[in-house]
């Protein structure tokens, strides 16, 4: 038996988010992907591990619109290459290929508060943002202090890219796994990980290789995804819709963990 519990909360003022899942390929068994763990002192998913990732910030906007497209998409899309090149290093979604030093140089930029569009110049790099696919968006509507618009994409490593090194801020340490692995720690009380990123880890275990990933993505719309509870057979559970590619889509809220 299933009854409504509580209906979706309305609309309230959200934070515009980008996150970038990144993904690394041997050509043996399943993709690896970037995980970063969060500080435990962060107000948002302390200790948990997530996607590189963070605000869309009016920069992003205004380089948006300096590239001819001022649109929300274009932004995060933005704002996902600069949180990934601040919070992990990696240079995804730039042409060409900066040099290692020039690199350095622009993420050292980036944290000294140059404007990303200033950085990028001074290094003589563009930004691709054709490199990068979307694949889902999440906005929870429950009571908390804070409530993310988050754009999730895909987007493969770089075959010249430097090796992935933590901000130390924001994130304490970073690592490559496989979706299922990750799961499996979780599942194991050996990580912490909330129920957005649960529910896409899951999603992305289906998929062999990054060509598979992104072709799934290019064949569903993308729908933005606001979590409901219900009692479920007596048991309060965090729901999502079932047509949207998840293969799991409801956990007990003993169980979620929401950030």
């Amino acid at each position: 038996m299933t009854a409504t519990l509580s209906p979706a909360l309305p609309p309230s003022p959200a934070l515009p988010a980008a996150t970038l899942v990144v993904f690394r390929e041997s050509g043996e068994g399943a993709p690896t992907l970037l995980m970063v763990e969060r500080a435990k002192a962060m107000v948002f998913a302390g200790g948990a591990l997530v996607f590189p990732g963070g605000r869309v910030d009016p920069g992003d906007h205004a380089l948006a619109a300096l590239s001819g497209q001022a649109d929300d998409d274009t932004a995060a899309r933005i704002a996902a290459i600069r949180e990934t090149i601040e919070e992990a290093g990696l240079p995804v979604g730039l042409s060409p290929m900066p040099s290692p030093t020039t690199f350095e140089r622009l993420r050292a930029s980036l944290h000294a508060g140059t404007a990303f569009g200033e950085a990028l110049a001074e290094a003589g790099a563009s930004l691709d943002l054709d490199a990068l696919t979307y694949f889902a968006r999440w906005r929870p509507a429950h009571a908390h202090a804070r409530i993310f618009d988050t754009r999730f994409y895909l987007a493969r490593l770089p075959a010249d890219a430097p090796e992935a090194r933590v901000d130390a801020t924001e994130n304490v340490r970073l690592f490559w796994a496989t979706a299922a692995d990750v799961l499996a720690d979780a599942d194991a009380g050996r990580a912490t990980i909330i129920f957005p990123t649960s529910r896409n880890l899951e999603r992305l275990a289906q998929f062999p290789d990054f060509e598979a990933a992104v072709a799934d993505a290019r064949a569903r719309a993308v729908r933005t995804v606001t979590p409901w509870t219900e009692i479920r057979d007596g048991v309060e559970h965090l729901c999502i819709p079932d047509d949207l590619g998840y293969p799991v889509t409801s956990e007990p809220m003993s169980d979620a963990v929401r950030g």
